[in-house]
């Protein structure tokens, strides 16, 4: 009941059969009005990032945009939704109860969990080494999949991506439609804009050489788009003419760039507002259905702390929601697992020679379909 099935390169989640006699005596989950606004009843359930499903009037429901460490909320019309405790409204109905089993109206299905230990949702379990094997075949052939069917890919990345000269790549990438959103924060974007005008990254030339004067250089890119007013003008006016920033402008691909207490600048276009850079980037997390996570801890941690483990299908079947995470420390990749985002697939090395390799690789599967680089 509810167990995986491997097929198509990702595992599919079967529902649970909710006419067993097992479920045959399960109340309805208890509601009780939130206190005032961003207050939450005592005893609320939280959510986990694994198919939950809350009995309604006699029926088995599945929330809306799910998530961990939300609560499950009831609105005025019926509609059912996970919420951040911040975001919930006074009066609001919010489930009440913690049993995850369906004896309190919610059963949380984690047979699929089981093939790697107890079953059951928690932190700190995970197993990541360098020395695991890369199945870059198989992340290929992922990629092709989600851009064929018109899925919703998000790229979580860090600086270091433009640093390690594999921008070419990740422009390569969204030019050619195997990016739904970017997601980032100020110094990927100024890196690279720098990159555009003055062929630098933090003041350095593609061989990794300081160049002089080129401390300075990140700081005029910035100005010159903060006169421009946008990344987007800027790349109207032809001040940046290449790179990343310029492809998502030019292709149509949104991004989402936050900031941070040591950010310079920063760019005009960077949402500075911590709780309003959450709203933003979960915009993009709840239409995801693959994840990939580059050479950046915090903004990965935050973005698979707002990814479900599944991907719900229009036909109402469930799939695992693919998440690559990329990094040179071990410690990055143990760390997002260990915060919950247990379907993560750690790749343990640079992010130059993941890029380069994996363009490759799409590269031959391509080839392989007869397909075109760009989508038709």
């Amino acid at each position: 009941m509810g167990g995986p099935a491997h097929g198509g390169g990702v595992t599919t989640i079967a529902h649970p059969d909710f006419t067993a006699a097992r479920f045959g005596d399960f109340p309805d989950a208890r509601f009780t009005p939130a206190p005032a606004d961003g207050v939450l009843p005592e005893g609320f359930f939280t959510t986990t990032n694994l198919p939950t499903y809350v009995r309604v009037d006699g029926r088995w429901r599945m929330p809306r945009e799910p998530r961990m460490d939300g609560a499950l909320v009831l609105d005025a019309q019926g509609e059912l939704w996970v919420r951040e405790g911040r975001r919930v409204k006074a009066g609001e109905r919010v489930v009440v109860g913690r049993a995850e089993d369906g004896r309190e109206g919610v059963y949380v299905n984690m047979a699929y969990l089981a093939e790697g230990g107890d079953g059951e949702f928690k932190f700190m379990t995970s197993e990541v080494s360098r020395e695991k094997p890369i199945d870059y075949a198989h992340m290929a052939r992922l990629l092709v999949e989600e851009r064929e069917r018109g899925g919703y890919p998000i790229w979580v990345t860090g600086p270091a991506l433009v640093h390690s000269r594999a921008r070419a790549d990740m422009t390569w990438f969204v030019v050619n439609g195997f990016v739904g959103a970017l997601l980032a924060g100020n110094a990927v974007a100024v890196h690279d804009i720098e990159a555009s005008i003055f062929g630098t990254t933090l003041g350095m030339s593609g061989a990794g050489e300081a160049t002089s004067g080129g401390h300075g250089l990140h700081m005029r890119a910035i100005n010159r788009v903060r006169q421009a007013g946008s990344i987007a003008k800027a790349v109207e006016a032809g001040i940046i003419t290449n790179g990343i920033m310029h492809a998502c402008v030019v292709h149509k691909v949104p991004f989402v760039l936050t900031g941070s207490i040591r950010d310079d600048g920063p760019l005009p276009d960077v949402v500075t507002d911590n709780l309003a850079a959450q709203d933003a980037m979960r915009r993009h997390a709840v239409k995801a259905t693959m994840a990939v996570l580059i050479a950046t801890a915090l903004h990965a941690i935050a973005t698979g702390n707002m990814l479900p483990a599944f991907v719900a299908e229009k036909d109402g079947s469930l799939r695992e929601l693919p998440t690559i995470c990329v990094d040179s420390s071990e410690f990055v990749v143990s760390k997002l697992k260990d915060r919950g985002t247990h379907q993560a697939f750690g790749v343990v090395t640079n992010a130059q020679d993941f890029m380069h390799i994996l363009r490759l690789y799409v590269e031959r599967e391509l080839a392989a379909r007869a397909l075109p680089p760009k989508p038709a």
